[in-house]
């Protein structure tokens, strides 16, 4: 799910020394963020030559319609994250793509895969593997590891004792924001509902997972986003996600699988032993401008769904 926090992905020094800071962003929520947006040195796209003739209107342009909170559309959301908050421990593997602008005009999209194993209230591990360097990000209640197998470098900081304040603090002190945040914080209803404008049934889809899903369409200030939702299992399939102070309007998209609810985590599973003989550099913060519309997560007040 995608939210309306997004800000990008690993953006610590040492993901910035290995020029794989991308800004991201998303609503996960489900704010599908992430998301994440354009590469620090994506190609600034070009203006478009100009027509010779302007076209000519040929229908009227249609206001936009009165906001709307369908029951159907809220209680899908509410199944969804009360079976993701009611997880003492989850896996899944997130495929994450968004569009980075050209120099020729039409976007380009890259893809991040992440695969993610959490245990409450403070064990996260995301193994980030597909296009790019590979990556690893621990947390285990006391600490957070940003770490670069390939290059042998680990960035390490001191963590607050529950994974939505390790999610704040990575966030705060080095720009690191996963886009699938609001999947697998303490409350996830409490970040898709902030703000929410309009909530709407589309119907159902067969071909997302493998499964039947709900689809619903959410908006709020600063996205609207689209949701697949498993219709038996209430476990998010994919989200899509236009973030409204964009100008060009990229796309950001995250795909779930392997989905594993309550499995039994070994307990050396959110340390590597890597981390050991790397080398220590800081976990800072990096100095690239997010994209427009993204937000920092925010500390769930409350750990059930409203």
């Amino acid at each position: 799910m995608i939210a309306a926090k997004k800000a990008l992905r690993f953006g610590s020094l040492l993901f910035d020394a290995m020029n794989r800071y991308k800004p991201t962003g998303c609503a996960l929520l489900l704010t599908l963020g992430v998301l994440v947006t354009a590469t620090a040195n994506a190609q600034q796209p070009q203006p478009a030559p100009k027509a010779s003739k302007p076209a000519k209107a040929s229908v009227q342009a249609l206001s936009a319609p009165a906001p709307v909170l369908e029951p159907k559309a809220i209680e899908i959301l509410k199944a969804a994250c009360a079976r993701l908050a009611a997880a003492h421990s989850m896996s899944f593997t997130a495929v994450i793509s968004y569009e980075s602008p050209s120099r020729f005009g039409p976007p380009l999209i890259y893809m991040v895969r992440d695969d993610v194993t959490l245990q409450r209230p403070d064990k996260l591990r995301v193994l980030t593997l597909g296009d790019g360097p590979a990556s690893e990000f621990y947390y285990d209640g006391k600490t957070m590891s940003a770490f670069a197998p390939a290059e042998n470098l680990v960035a390490v900081a001191s963590a607050p004792p529950t994974i939505d304040g390790a999610l704040e603090a990575a966030y705060k002190d080095a720009a690191t924001y996963f886009p699938f945040t609001d999947v697998i914080v303490a409350d996830p209803y409490e970040g898709i509902s902030d703000g929410m404008t309009t909530a709407f049934y589309i119907g159902q889809s067969h071909v997302m997972g493998g499964t039947t899903t709900d689809m619903v369409a959410v908006s709020n200030n600063w996205v609207f986003e689209q949701l697949w939702i498993g219709a038996d299992d209430k476990l998010p399939r994919m989200a899509r996600a236009v973030f409204h102070a964009d100008p060009v309007g990229l796309r950001h998209q995250i795909e779930f699988s392997n989905w594993q609810i309550d499995p039994v985590v070994a307990p050396d599973a959110f340390t590597s032993p890597g981390l050991a003989s790397a080398k220590r550099i800081s976990f800072n913060r990096p100095d690239p401008q997010l994209p427009p519309g993204i937000k920092p997560p925010k500390r769930a007040t409350s750990s059930k769904a409203n």
